[in-house]
């Protein structure tokens, strides 16, 4: 029996079904996300992507190509993660890496030696950390700005500006950036709207939608969602975009390698699932550590308190599933740290286990002290990634290590999520 040729890369890196899928638009998230980047294999039937995991591909003659030549260049599994990707972000392309951080650093080499970019100031301490020890190095100078506020931004906008990075929600603080406003102010200026959109995934915000040109992903988080795997992807907008970012990430070779990719892929299929029950546990813990004693305040933008919970119902479909709090007593966030028994302490967040972090010694630790404790990372914050595990064990984990109870109960705290979520709840006055 022949070998049948593997389909032809479409435009922007997709690979398309020979069969003919569902058209992805016109279906419902929790829909997509199974079925994008699924392609019918004619000549097995097998329902999973396979893991083309090769270095190099066979050429049928001189001149002549299967569309595939080097997996630096391209892979038909990290291509159907990419497919998946840019058909939940309704992009042009999406180009898969091997970080977050590589995704990002490749969206920077798009710029040259005098340009300037203005950049979310409470933002991932690694991304400052890239601007700051590298990129700065080569020319390329930034301003943080709060980008909460599209004015906030414009007056921090030089003759040299290229872009604004924005980073919404931040990491820790989970402060929602103002993407309408920031999208007319790059329209009416020509620059380009950069977003990291991690936390909240492409099934609660869509930043290309609204007028971004390129959409960051550190892929290692939600979208794969199972701490087994480092991955980041960028998704362009545009077709000359698509093919700088492309440029970059061939000469550079940070690519995504084929079994992460697959692992990626089927990641991304349980996403609705994943999403709805960590945002839900989320919103519930949120009220019950708002009215504990030891905890002197919580972010995050689905409580009615927040600063941020009416943009949330503006441009967002949902209010993710990371909070932080702060302390009563600074002093204390280690002996909790210590005490916690489920919840693990560790860096990253995003995957089924809930996960806490002190972020002013590890993942903001690079900032200097004085920038840290300017933007609220202080020592007494605690940030959560809260997983998928039956809400009532988090709970019990997080009493016992604070030694007491909420004032409010978690059945009223449960409630309370669940009347927010169910679109019941107004902004408090």
């Amino acid at each position: 029996m022949p070998v049948e040729p593997v389909p032809a890369r479409s435009q922007g890196g997709a690979v398309p079904d020979p069969e003919g899928t569902l058209p992805v638009p016109r279906l419902q998230p929790a829909t997509r996300v199974v079925h994008a980047g699924v392609r019918r294999d004619p000549r097995t039937g097998s329902v999973a992507v396979p893991i083309y995991q090769t270095a190099t591909y066979e050429h049928p003659g001189p001149g002549q190509t299967t569309g595939w030549d080097y997996s630096r260049l391209h892979n038909p599994t990290r291509e159907a993660f990419e497919e998946a990707v840019n058909g939940l972000e309704e992009g042009f392309a999406a180009l898969a890496f091997a970080s977050g951080m590589a995704a990002l650093t490749a969206v920077l080499h798009l710029f040259r030696p005098g340009d300037h970019l203005v950049v979310t100031e409470d933002l991932y301490g690694h991304t400052w950390r890239v601007l700051d020890e590298l990129f700065r190095h080569l020319g390329i100078g930034y301003t943080l700005a709060d980008t909460t506020d599209a004015a906030a931004v414009a007056g921090s906008l030089t003759p040299a500006t290229r872009a604004v990075l924005v980073e919404s929600p931040t990491n820790p603080l989970m402060r929602v950036a103002d993407l309408d406003g920031l999208a007319a102010l790059c329209r009416h200026h020509r620059l380009w709207l950069l977003v990291d959109s991690t936390l909240f995934t492409p099934l609660f915000q869509r930043p290309l939608t609204r007028g971004a040109d390129v959409v960051i992903h550190s892929a290692s988080k939600y979208l794969a969602g199972h701490n087994d795997l480092v991955a980041g992807v960028a998704v362009a907008a545009t077709p000359a975009l698509a093919d700088e970012l492309t440029s970059v990430r061939t000469v550079t070779g940070g690519i995504l390698g084929p079994h992460d990719a697959w692992l990626a892929v089927r990641g991304l299929k349980t996403l609705a699932l994943r999403m709805a029950q960590a945002q839900h546990n989320a919103l519930t813990l949120a009220h019950w550590l708002a009215a504990h004693p030891a905890v002197a305040a919580v972010y995050y933008p689905g409580l009615p308190s927040s600063p941020f919970f009416r943009r949330c119902r503006q441009q967002a479909e949902g209010f993710g599933a990371m909070l932080s709090f702060r302390l009563q007593d600074a002093g204390r966030a280690g002996h909790v740290l210590q005490r916690l028994r489920l919840i693990l302490f560790a860096e990253s967040f995003g995957g089924v286990e809930s996960l806490i972090t002190h972020p002013a010694s590890t993942t903001h630790r690079e900032m200097p002290a004085a920038l840290r404790e300017r933007l609220g990372i202080d020592e007494g914050l605690l940030r959560l990634s809260v997983g998928i595990e039956a809400v009532d064990d988090l709970a019990a984990d997080l009493e016992q290590a604070l030694e007491g109870p909420s004032a409010l109960s978690l059945a009223e705290a449960r409630a309370r999520a669940e009347a927010i979520l169910a679109g019941r709840a107004r902004q408090e006055a």
